[in-house]
């Protein structure tokens, strides 16, 4: 391995564990190895940066994002809690099942795990502890809910997956509809059984009139996950223009059907939307700088070599890059992870004959995980800041869901047709 490498790897590892911001710790080793190299002038960084955003395909990650910011602000949540609630709330321990259930609506809207934790927990944590749920409990639910929020479409990091690959976005959005609802109900069966031994109690029995008005009340923001699919594969728009429907729609319904927003209210939306897709570009963009410097290095061709060595099947492959994945799970942002190693794994998947939209929906599923394991899982994160629990109590609670998890992605790994049955029934 050369100096220029060795150099980019070390400031790298030394800049995360210094607590530096992912983003920022790619673009500052990128640039490290480039003045240790010398022999390359240092207007390539701002070009390699601009470079890597100028994609119309990824345009679709701001959209999405400002979509999700349009219905959390216009009573998206708020409905979808109230219909789950009334659906399930009548279970014991049904505000536990009502939070995953509200998630997994909510994730088919946001496209993110952390706003998927951050708008559902801002209303289910304080309802669970007026219920009497432990605190720690309550808290660790609304991060389990978070991580659908990358796997039911439409979602960010499937967007990022299908760029780096050139696999079919709308074959990965398809490709995470049943994984994603089976993990939900995977995951509400284990609530209620942790509920029924703790003795949470269940509320009133929703009557067949209020079940309908809930539903009525929530019908158009359920609808947008349809309109996004139904619009794709009937050919009517790519899934980038479909993120633009998306935002248009969101606003449709945020101001004029459920009118909880005005107009005056649209910039700070858009201001804050601008916020989180600016982390997220950025992330793209220096990652790319990172990846083209450890390309001219002939890094990724090492690594790829060692692994062929090792994992020499698709099943030992499949399993080693698990491995991979919920340790960089642990310590990295899922986009981060998806941009430094699907490049580095694409092309042995290619070699082995793995289909591409199982692969991304295995590596996506698995890289949620990393969302809600510690040390730096990012919805455990939002869920403490929400309910006030330390990270501690909150690790130490959901730590039957991470090992269910991990079994789901077993699951889906070594049974490829539950990802591909729909995208191949859809034609996908």
């Amino acid at each position: 391995m050369s100096v220029t490498a060795i150099v980019l790897l070390v400031l790298l590892a030394v800049l995360i564990l210094g607590g530096m911001p992912v983003g920022f710790s790619l673009a500052l080793a990128s640039l490290g190895a480039l003045l240790v190299q010398g022999n390359i002038p240092l207007v390539v960084v701002p070009q390699r940066l601009f470079t890597a955003t100028d994609s119309f395909a990824l345009l679709a990650v701001p959209f999405f994002i400002l979509a999700g910011e349009i219905m959390q602000e216009g009573g998206i949540s708020r409905r979808l809690v109230a219909f789950a609630n009334d659906l399930l709330g009548w279970i014991s321990g049904g505000l536990a099942l009502v939070s995953i259930a509200a998630s997994a609506f909510f994730a088919a809207i946001s496209g993110s795990g952390a706003a998927t934790t951050a708008a559902i927990g801002s209303v289910m944590v304080p309802e669970m502890k007026d219920r009497g749920y432990a605190p720690d409990f309550a808290a660790a639910i609304q991060a389990l809910g978070g991580t659908l929020g990358i796997v039911i479409p439409p979602s960010i990091p499937f967007v990022v997956y299908g760029i780096i690959t050139g696999a079919s976005v709308g074959a990965l959005f398809l490709s995470g509809i049943v994984p994603g609802i089976l993990g939900a109900v995977v995951y509400m069966f284990l609530a209620y059984w942790l509920c029924r031994k703790a003795g949470y109690r269940a509320t009133r029995r929703a009557t067949f009139r209020e079940l309908v008005r809930s539903f009525r009340d929530a019908f158009w923001g359920l609808l947008m996950p349809l309109i996004i699919l139904g619009g794709i594969y009937g050919g009517v728009f790519t899934p980038t223009e479909a993120a633009v429907v998306a935002v248009v729609w969101a606003i449709f319904v945020a101001l004029f059907i459920y009118r909880e927003i005005q107009f005056k209210d649209l910039r700070r939306i858009f201001v804050n939307a601008g916020l989180g897709s600016t982390m997220v570009m950025f992330l793209i963009a220096a990652a790319s700088l990172f990846g083209w410097i450890m390309t001219r290095e002939n890094i990724p061709q090492q690594i790829a070599t060692g692994i062929v060595q090792v994992a020499k099947t698709p099943v030992t492959f499949l399993l080693l890059v698990n491995l991979v994945y919920l340790i960089a799970g642990m310590l990295l942002d899922t986009t981060a992870v998806i941009l430094l190693l699907v490049p580095i794994f694409y092309p042995i998947v290619v070699q082995l004959g793995i289909n591409p939209v199982h692969f991304g929906l295995m590596s996506i599923f698995n890289l949620g995980l990393g969302q809600i394991t510690p040390p730096f899982g990012v919805c455990l994160f939002v869920a403490s800041g929400i309910s006030g629990v330390s990270l501690a109590r909150i690790t130490k609670a959901i730590w039957p869901f991470i090992v269910t998890g991990i079994a789901l992605v077993l699951l889906y790994t070594y049974v490829p047709a539950i990802s591909l049955w729909l995208p191949g029934l859809l034609g996908g």
